[in-house]
Order: structure tokens, then C-alpha cells, then sequence
């Protein structure tokens, strides 16, 4: 097992922030200043600054809003960690939201948090997720994936499998290991407007209306075949 990662005033963890709100980002920059053994190396209002500074400072720790305005940080979360496969992410909310903590799991989230958590939680969560630990608690994650297994209702999961076509499988394997749709296109060769036809009709074919509920009948046929 990787041991943990420590750090230290010599060897502070690096912190990205991402947040729409100047005064969010100013008042957890302050929080985390006060820190010894942390310091914020950039920040950034818009997902389109987040991707083109991030993978420049190498942070150790990515502190992203949810919601934005040109999109969403678990995008960000995604294609930050495609980049930094060592980089731990702390979704930061304002909304206790079941889809968005299911959206953040499948995109390797280390952890989320609402806004309303205290300075100093927020300080702890992301010396927790700096040291490699997961902030994600295993129940959570278990009663959501069941939900999602309910939604999709009542025909056997092999028999939906059955019905896609090889490159359709193969998107529906990257879908569950969490890829973004420029991701698997360039993993397959393909346009994203190809890849979003494939996943349109793999979505009819299993009968589900969210890319989520596929990454997750993705992820367990590969636990089933596995």
C-alpha cells in the first residue's frame, strides 16, 4: 500500500482553488495561509483558467466549486486528475446534492464538502486528502449506488449488455473508468460529436437517461467479469 504523504512548513501541501466567487476564493486563501504546512500556489474563477493554470503549479490538492458558470468542477476534477493521476480533489458545495456526490465519486474525487463547514473542518479535510486518505464514506457511496441500481429498473443487466455493439462496450468501459468524452475519443480515434452519438444510443439501449447510471452498470460488469 502507498504510504502516506506528509507534510511540513519545508514541504507545504500545494492548494488549487477553484471558485466563481472572488470572496469564497480570498476568504479560503486566507483561511489556509494562517497554515504552516499549507500554501495556495494559484486559483482561478472559470473552468477554462482552471485547466489551462492547474497542471502548471502542480498542486497537491484542488479545491473545486461544484457549480459554475461555464460548467462544472467535477469536470475539472476529471480532466485535472487525466493530467495529475497523483492529484487529490475536494469538491466544495453549496448544495447537498445525491447526484453531484455520485458524479464526483465516479470522476476520482478524494472528498466533498458543503460551504457551510467550518474553517477549521475545512482545513483538516484537506490535510486528509493530501496524505492519499479518501474523505468518502463508504456508506454514502454504497446507498447511492444502490439507488442508482433501482432507477434503472427491472431487465437483466446482461441482456441490456448484450444489445451494444463492440465499439459501444468499449465507450461504455471508458464511461466507467470515468473518461471524459474528448478522453475517449482520443483513446479510440473518434470525434467528441462521434462519441456523443455512440453514448446517445448505448443510453436508449440500456434503457437509462443518465451517462451516470451507464458508468455505473459499466463498473459493475467489470467487477462481474473481474
Amino acid at each position: 500500500m502507498e504510504q502516506a504523504r506528509v507534510f511540513s512548513p519545508e514541504k507545504p501541501v500545494r492548494v488549487f482553488l477553484l471558485d466563481d466567487h472572488e470572496v469564497v476564493r480570498r476568504g479560503i486563501q486566507d483561511l489556509l495561509d494562517a497554515e504552516d504546512d499549507i500554501t495556495v500556489v494559484g486559483e482561478a474563477g472559470t473552468i477554462e483558467q482552471a485547466l489551462a493554470r492547474g497542471p502548471a503549479l502542480r498542486p497537491d490538492v484542488a479545491v473545486l466549486d461544484v457549480r459554475l458558470p461555464d460548467g462544472d468542477g467535477i469536470t475539472v476534477c476529471r480532466e485535472l486528475r487525466s493530467r495529475m493521476p497523483g492529484l487529490a480533489c475536494l469538491m466544495l458545495t453549496s448544495f447537498d446534492d445525491d447526484d453531484a456526490l455520485l458524479d464526483a465519486i465516479m470522476a476520482g474525487a478524494a472528498g466533498y464538502v458543503l460551504k457551510q463547514i467550518k474553517g477549521s473542518d475545512l482545513v483538516a479535510a484537506i490535510r486528509t486528502v493530501a496524505s492519499g486518505q479518501s474523505m468518502l464514506d463508504p456508506a454514502t457511496t454504497a446507498r447511492l449506488m444502490s439507488s442508482l441500481r433501482g432507477d434503472e429498473g427491472a431487465h437483466p443487466e446482461d441482456d441490456r449488455l448484450a444489445g451494444l455493439s463492440p465499439r459501444e462496450r468499449d465507450i461504455l468501459a471508458l464511461i466507467g473508468e470515468g473518461m471524459t468524452n474528448r478522453q475517449i475519443g482520443r483513446q479510440l480515434f473518434l470525434s467528441e460529436k462521434t462519441v456523443k452519438n455512440h453514448i446517445s444510443r448505448l443510453l436508449a439501449k440500456l434503457g437509462v437517461e443518465r451517462r451516470i447510471q451507464a458508468a455505473v452498470i459499466a463498473s459493475e460488469a467489470a467487477r462481474a467479469g473481474g
